[in-house]
């Protein structure tokens, strides 16, 4: 079989098409960012998406529901990345650690509203759903924590801690960039703040 043969028979892949609620859920989001959770009701979110009364309802029982929906799937796709990442680079950790600096920078400028929708209401959640959101950073941290102890023998793990949420202050504050720089600006200038505050000799 020739090359072009097997590029003609690989399966094409579709992007999966957004849904209502995907849609609904992202002007929620926005919303909530923008003014706070209790600034939003859910006549609010109908009237921006566009629906109304039960339609509305059919998707989310609530604001509360719309908050779980928004915040768990991020939790468990930055943990389900960073493992990814660090299972990329065995015995590499200078190469690990850009390479999850590069997917935390590009998760947090996609997802400026999702980060302020984190900083400043996590704790509207149920205690369930705050448990579980918890568990999974503490887990994401740990992916961090690893490589930063292998990069620099030095690190206990408490200090590696320290600045792997040192480096997600900096690279979590897109919700305060201002866009007078272009995205890929934003990326780069992210990038390279983020791998300076954690390649170097900590105790220089």
């Amino acid at each position: 079989m020739t090359v072009d043969q097997q590029v003609n028979d690989a399966p094409t892949v579709v992007p999966r098409r957004r849904s209502r609620r995907d849609e609904i859920l992202e002007i929620a989001v926005g919303l909530f960012a923008a003014r706070g959770y209790h600034g939003v009701s859910m006549d609010d979110i109908g009237s921006a998406a566009g629906v109304t009364g039960p339609a509305l309802y059919h998707h989310f029982a609530g604001k509360e529901a719309m908050l779980v929906a928004a915040l768990v799937p991020v939790s468990e796709g930055l943990l389900d990345g960073g493992r990814r990442r660090t299972a990329e680079n065995p015995g590499n950790p200078r190469g690990t650690l850009e390479s999850l600096i590069d997917f935390h920078v590009d998760f947090a400028l996609a997802n400026p509203a999702v980060i302020a929708l984190h900083l400043h209401e996590l704790d509207r959640l149920p205690q369930e759903p705050r448990r579980q959101i918890r568990r999974l950073q503490r887990l994401y941290v740990e992916e961090w924590v690893s490589v930063l102890t292998a990069l620099h023998p030095t690190l206990s793990a408490g200090e590696a801690r320290v600045l792997a949420h040192a480096a997600f202050g900096l690279m979590n504050s897109t919700p305060f960039l201002g866009g007078e720089v272009d995205r890929q600006r934003r990326a780069a200038l992210l990038r390279a703040a983020t791998i300076a505050a954690l390649s170097g000799d900590p105790d220089s």
